[in-house]
């Protein structure tokens, strides 16, 4: 992984994989930022402390991940999860969010609503909501799960259960937790107030 991560890294900062690879290596003999800056000019290629600081806090991230990666990878294959389309995408990930999306549907889970809904039998109802098939009807479809043995007394409970679900797929989603991202980055609004009762000492934060 060191040699990917260092390619990464350097193509992420526009310098060359050997300047990458030298930092790396002095900060393991336990170099501080400001002498490789200052007295190793020749191994670093002239980088500033800028730079240098960079690739040590990328380094840094990069091996979290890797470790987390195996973390995640262990805990699939012991619970035989680990497919070669999922093994893939979690190599794939560039960013601790990204892997945990990807393996937040397989996080071993507490006992949730849908959890519950799922042990009444009504994830193939939550299966045809989804579909969203034109010649589905949701209430007839629900009329069909009512089973007091497993209590679900009505429609209204089926569907409801159905429909956390459905919440919870969605939630695991890794494309939708992105986009939702993107669209809290791009439209989001910070906004602050004064305090009640703090209005007068409020004032000179005005500007």
């Amino acid at each position: 992984m060191t040699e990917r991560n260092n390619i990464v890294i350097a193509a992420e900062l526009g310098i060359d994989v050997r300047q990458v690879s030298a930092v790396e290596s002095m900060l393991a003999e336990g170099a501080t930022i400001p002498f490789m800056a200052r007295y190793r000019k020749e191994r670093t290629g002239s980088l500033d402390e800028v730079v240098i600081a960079a690739i040590r806090d990328r380094l840094e991230q990069m091996e979290a991940l890797d470790s987390r990666r195996e973390a995640i990878i262990k805990s699939l294959e012991e619970r035989g999860l680990l497919t070669d389309q999922l093994r893939l995408a979690i190599a794939a990930a560039a960013s601790m969010t990204a892997l945990e999306d990807i393996y937040l549907p397989y996080r071993p889970k507490r006992r949730t609503r849908a959890t519950i809904a799922r042990e009444k039998g009504l994830e193939p109802l939550a299966r045809l909501l989804f579909d969203q098939d034109a010649g589905t009807d949701p209430a007839r479809e629900a009329a069909a799960c009512i089973d007091q043995e497993k209590s679900v007394g009505s429609a209204e409970e089926a569907l409801a259960g159905a429909r956390d679900i459905i919440a919870e797929w969605v939630s695991e989603e890794a494309a939708a937790r992105q986009a939702m991202r993107g669209i809290f980055q791009r439209e989001g609004i910070l906004q602050s107030k004064v305090a009640r009762g703090k209005e007068r000492d409020g004032l000179k934060y005005s500007d």
